[in-house]
């Protein structure tokens, strides 16, 4: 890293006021000395300074980098901070995955405030590698570097008046610290009753008036594109229309995609559609700062130094990022030096056999109707589809040519029976793929069009102790994932180059017509997300929150 030069002169986007004036910066032991106003005109010769970007909801895991290497990548886009929920590492390791998080994030410039996970395990439908009760977290919450309660995905539990829930969230409030929510598609009253428990955000709105409601109620909304769930088309009229009460956030970024872009992307998207520019950089720079009190500068004199250069207001292309005073990053290279990561993990799973994922028919007849969990692309919520299967042998068989496909969840972290159920929306014609990547418990799931396919893509998976992994017969594709079973300990370009190959192969030549099918295989286990998902005890409906 470079220290940054004791002035820089540049157009000065002053987002709070709505100026934008020729300024010189003057910085001096990592922080800005002064912002002083040459001219009132924009000099077109000189770049334009801004707050660097924030990511006011993501999961680092997701990315499958640890932070230092996630930090090296997302820099050189213009990001100098997230608000991080490490609950997926949370939910294999416990506590030592969170400090584990904390450790590798704090030997790097990029600001990363990391939140007290709520929900380890998410539910008690599943099996996780660890529990994290009302106690730790209130523990947590005394950290530093724990700036907030992460979302509480139990919202059944803060509806229904659930003890441990309601102690976690006066752990945050005592602590002085905000609660992060997730109340997918709760409306009316009980969105009402949710927030008035004291939980002050949501990010997972896929509807304007869903939004709209959880703002009449006093909620903050985050603007979520991640890499499987989008919504930004549908919840960009709230920059303009409530341009002090929404964050941008990624939930979720593959390594793919956090090559070519970050927040930067919402913020060039947002401009093409036609949004406020200076309520857009609110949106990506400041409100995050101000709703979880985050130790960011705003490009105000007695500010941290950290800001970014572009060189125009429509594209935003970033030519410097600088963080306490340092420029981390320039015209595309980041100067974060990497760091050498230790290996932790918890996986224990033994070798699996192609009858483990038989579906033994419950009746005599040649053919059995089924119920069959619906994917769709771009979202974490799923449908339930009907079909009519043939049986063969007393087992029930997929139908590829229907698309409607097996998908297993094996669990783990001990020896067990695998849960073996239906799903369409995949569109493989042919072989599996399988990850250990499974929010949030982070079992194995493999979708694939045969038992014998399911069992070499799960074996594969438990031969790397994690992974994400498509094969075909004798190719066989795999990505390690030897940290906690979720994330690598390699460069941020080559996992992002091994991703974009494995990907390839899942759509090209096994036949996937998803947008990102690893990102959606992931969450197919993630039961606080209706309708219809699978855990490692049985397939289950997120609306009844049972399971069928």
């Amino acid at each position: 890293m470079n220290e940054s030069p004791a002035t820089i002169d540049a157009n000065v986007v002053d987002i709070l006021n709505r100026k934008i004036r020729h300024s010189r910066i003057v910085i001096a032991e990592r922080r800005i000395e002064s912002v002083t106003v040459i001219g009132d005109a924009i000099d077109a010769s000189l770049p334009f300074a801004l707050p660097g970007f924030i990511d006011a909801h993501i999961h680092i895991e997701s990315s499958m980098l640890v932070p230092s290497e996630f930090a090296r990548m997302a820099c050189v886009h213009g990001t100098v901070a997230t608000v991080s929920d490490p609950h997926e590492i949370a939910n294999v390791l416990g506590v030592e995955g969170v400090e584990f998080m904390i450790e590798n994030g704090n030997r790097v410039p990029m600001k990363f405030c990391f939140g007290a996970p709520s929900c380890v395990p998410a539910t008690g439908f599943e099996t996780s590698g660890a529990t994290i009760d009302a106690e730790a977290v209130a523990a947590l919450l005394q950290r530093p570097e724990i700036g907030y309660l992460a979302e509480m995905m139990n919202y059944p539990g803060v509806l229904m008046g659930d003890e441990q829930v309601l102690l976690k969230i006066k752990a945050a409030h005592d602590a002085g610290k905000p609660v992060d929510g997730h109340a997918p598609g709760l409306i009316g009253d009980q969105a009402a009753s949710y927030i008035a428990a004291g939980i002050s955000t949501d990010h997972e709105c896929t509807t304007l008036f869903e939004a709209e409601q959880k703002l009449r109620y006093g909620m903050k909304i985050l603007i979520r594109e991640g890499s499987a769930a989008k919504n930004f088309e549908a919840l960009k009229s709230l920059i303009d229309s409530h341009p002090s009460e929404v964050m941008f956030c990624s939930d979720d970024k593959h390594p793919d995609e956090l090559a070519d872009g970050h927040i930067n992307v919402l913020v060039q998207r947002s401009i093409a559609a036609g949004a406020d520019l200076f309520n857009v950089l609110r949106t990506a720079c400041l409100n995050p700062i101000d709703h979880y009190r985050l130790p960011v500068g705003q490009l105000r004199a007695g500010d941290p130094a950290d800001f970014i250069l572009v060189e125009d207001l429509n594209q935003f292309k970033v030519n410097q990022v600088f963080i306490d005073g340092f420029c981390v990053a320039e015209h595309g290279k980041s100067f974060i030096t990497p760091v050498i990561t230790r290996v932790i993990n918890r996986f224990c799973c033994e070798e699996k056999q192609p009858d483990d994922f038989r579906v033994q028919s419950p009746t005599y007849a040649a053919n059995v109707p089924i119920r069959a969990i619906q994917a769709i692309d771009g979202k974490l919520v799923t449908g339930e589809r009907h079909v009519t299967l043939r049986v063969h042998a007393g087992s029930v068989q997929s139908s590829p040519s229907d698309d409607v496909l097996k998908i297993t969840v094996v669990n783990r972290y001990q020896p067990a029976i695998p849960a073996v159920a239906f799903i369409s929306g995949f569109g493989l014609k042919r072989g599996a793929i399988a990850s250990s990547v499974g929010h949030d418990s982070h079992n194995i799931l493999a979708v694939g069009v045969d038992d014998e396919s399911l069992c070499a893509a799960v074996n594969l998976v438990c031969e790397n102790r994690g992974g994400i992994v498509a094969v075909d017969g004798e190719m066989r594709h795999v990505l390690p994932l030897p940290i906690a079973g979720i994330m690598t300990d390699q460069s941020g370009p080559a996992v992002a180059t091994a991703y974009r190959l494995i990907d390839r192969f899942a759509k090209e030549t096994l036949g996937s017509n998803l947008s990102a099918p690893f990102m959606t295989l992931s969450f197919m286990a993630l039961l606080v997300i209706p309708k219809l998902k699978l855990s490692d005890l049985g397939l289950f409906d997120g609306e009844s929150f049972d399971f069928v």
